[in-house]
């Protein structure tokens, strides 16, 4: 097969949340779905059910991206059984809230290693089979955290910062091969993370959104899928932050 139709998308994180939107978006695109997850295989495979209900191809496939060893096996599962992935989704994140001076060495690597060095790791695999398809999307869902900061999560707001500056530096390196990479910046989004605000605090986050609102997952995942897409094949190195205009 030719065309979109034939390419494989890795989504990280892909079985809740934002993740499992991007999931639902790439697949009604055409695309053969790969639906990462780490612990919970039932709203993993209930993802890939949705999928194929409506027609598409999916498939779910356990990793911790943040290991070495466990994103080989990864990749060399979704090649076996797919193909080469032509549209990475590093969208894999955890946050672990604190003051600096609170923050514990282990809360600080944590959130670095799932967040930022998982980024490195699935990128790394993915590039052998784009460069020889001189073809790929590689799409990093950042944060609007890691282009202002945040109190409270000096970790995640670098980690978000890192996965940014590491987009651009791959765009640059890559882009003559016809790959490209961008990355999503969401601001507040309807999910788990969120869902355990208090009603104040999201009142205060709301009056600070130029839209007044939180986002939802799939209004992050309709620009995923715009680039992934043939009609973002001039954009690379970009930004793109879907955050109601908290950042203006």
């Amino acid at each position: 097969m030719t065309g979109a139709d034939a390419r494989v998308a890795l989504v990280t994180g892909g079985s809740r949340g934002i993740g499992r939107a991007i999931a639902l978006r790439l697949a009604a695109d055409g695309l053969t779905v790969v639906v990462n997850y780490s612990a919970n295989s039932t709203a993993a495979a209930d993802v890939v059910a949705r999928i194929e209900s409506a027609g598409g191809r999916a498939m779910p496939a356990k990793a911790d991206v943040s290991d070495p060893d466990q994103v080989g096996n990864l990749f060399d599962l979704v090649t076996a059984e797919l193909g080469a992935v032509d549209v990475l989704v590093n969208n894999a994140g955890i946050t672990r809230d604190s003051l600096l001076l609170r923050m514990s060495h282990e809360d600080f690597d944590a959130v670095i290693q799932t967040n930022l060095r998982s980024a490195f790791l699935c990128t790394k695999a993915s590039l052998r089979g784009m460069l020889k398809a001189k073809w790929g999307r590689i799409i990093s869902i950042a944060s609007v955290a890691g282009i202002s900061g945040n109190a409270g999560q000096a970790n995640y707001a670098a980690s978000k910062a890192g996965m940014i500056a590491f987009a651009k530096s791959i765009a640059k390196e890559v882009g003559s091969r016809g790959i490209t990479s961008n990355v999503v910046a969401p601001g507040y989004i309807e999910t788990d993370m969120t869902h355990s605000l208090g009603d104040g605090a999201k009142e205060s986050a709301s009056s600070a959104i130029a839209l007044g609102r939180f986002g939802q997952p799939e209004e992050v995942a309709e620009a995923v899928g715009f680039l992934a897409s043939d009609a973002s094949s001039y954009i690379t190195g970009q930004v793109l932050a879907v955050d109601g205009g908290i950042t203006l």
